[in-house]
């Protein structure tokens, strides 16, 4: 056997499996170097010592060589394939559409933050409501104008469909199915599940069935506040909208009442903020003191499930206003159909992030 023509064949082998059949071929059970090592008996014990050496010394080299080809195999192997899968970092990469926060989400989401850092939960209610709970409940009696046709989305309740009160409870005998037209119906729920003090605000959609306009759409977002505890005062309400005005536009921001009515409310009041940074106010919303007859149909609506009456002697503060507004007036937006009409996509994306 010629060793060295061995080494040169192992040294060109140009793959493992080229490799494995050298090895085979070699040193195998029937490899040329393993029926050499079989003639050995046949020798002399001088002749066979020295064949011996020269065969294991064969042996060695052969083994070294198969062992270092192998290595440089694999590691061309590897290199191909890491080449093969490389990612030119160089290459610019490709922008993704992204999306962002409608911008009465974002504005809703300031809004909760303000209010969470004075101690206010948030719970939110039903969009479809009970007659009850969205007029009766909140002293609106059977005459008021909200009740009219034409300024609320009155419901056929089909026979599969029930609207349940605070605890789960059927209350279709307490009026007529509807598109809540405020927020106000979860001031009724939160007090009939829960006893005073507590303060909580309420976002949400409400529905009004009117003409849409420049300034008025069929849907849009309030968000209604409610505190309630012994001697609550107009001043506490005071504090509460001075502090939200701060959190909008900053510390010179100020606050003033003007007297109106609402039925939910006795005394009411429309509030204002004064925008140092652009020089106006801002009417905003109504507020006032949540009126008696409130805290009277939610005791009478815990008397009748069992519980005690919780209001009596109580005081409380009430407000709500439209989220969109604040939006119209905050970044001069000339009409309340950009945020959901007419494919005003361009219109939303420069209020991205």
């Amino acid at each position: 056997m010629d060793t060295d023509a061995a080494l040169r064949q192992i040294e060109a082998a140009q793959g493992l499996e080229a490799l494995q059949s050298l090895k085979v071929q070699y040193l195998g059970k029937n490899g040329l170097l393993t029926q050499q090592m079989k003639t050995l008996g046949s020798l002399s014990p001088e002749e066979r010592k020295e064949r011996g050496r020269q065969l294991n010394e064969a042996k060695g080299r052969l083994e070294a060589a198969l062992e270092a080809r192998e290595a440089a195999l694999r590691e061309r192997a590897l290199q191909e394939q890491l080449e093969k899968e490389a990612l030119d970092v160089s290459l610019p990469g490709y922008a993704f559409p992204s999306g962002g926060l409608h911008l009465i989400s974002q504005i809703q989401q300031e809004l909760l933050g303000i209010f969470r850092s004075m101690g206010h939960s948030v719970v939110e209610g039903p969009e479809v409501e009970s007659e009850f709970f969205n007029f009766d409940g909140v002293n609106m009696p059977e005459w008021h104008p909200a009740r009219d046709m034409q300024d609320t989305f009155w419901l056929q309740k089909p026979e599969r469909f029930t609207i349940h009160g605070p605890f789960g409870e059927d209350v279709g005998d307490l009026g007529g199915a509807l598109l809540r037209t405020h927020t106000s119906p979860m001031q009724v729920r939160y007090m009939i599940q829960h006893t005073p003090p507590f303060k909580i605000v309420v976002p949400g959609r409400v529905f009004r069935y009117e003409q849409t306009d420049a300034s008025h759409e069929a849907m849009f977002f309030q968000l209604e506040g409610l505190v309630v505890g012994p001697d609550i005062t107009m001043a506490d309400l005071k504090g509460a909208i001075t502090e939200l005005a701060r959190g909008l536009f900053g510390a010179e921001a100020k606050v003033r009442f003007q007297p109106t009515f609402f039925p939910f409310v006795e005394p009411g009041a429309q509030f204002a903020m004064w925008w140092a940074e652009r020089g106006r106010w801002l009417e905003l919303g109504g507020s006032g003191m949540v009126h008696p007859n409130v805290f009277k149909a939610v005791d009478d609506y815990r008397e009748k499930m069992g519980l005690p009456r919780a209001y009596e002697g109580m005081t409380g503060w009430a407000f709500g206003f439209g989220i969109e507004r604040l939006a119209l007036l905050r970044y001069g937006i000339p009409d309340i159909r950009y945020f959901y009409q007419q494919n005003r996509l361009s219109f939303l994306r420069q209020f991205r992030n």
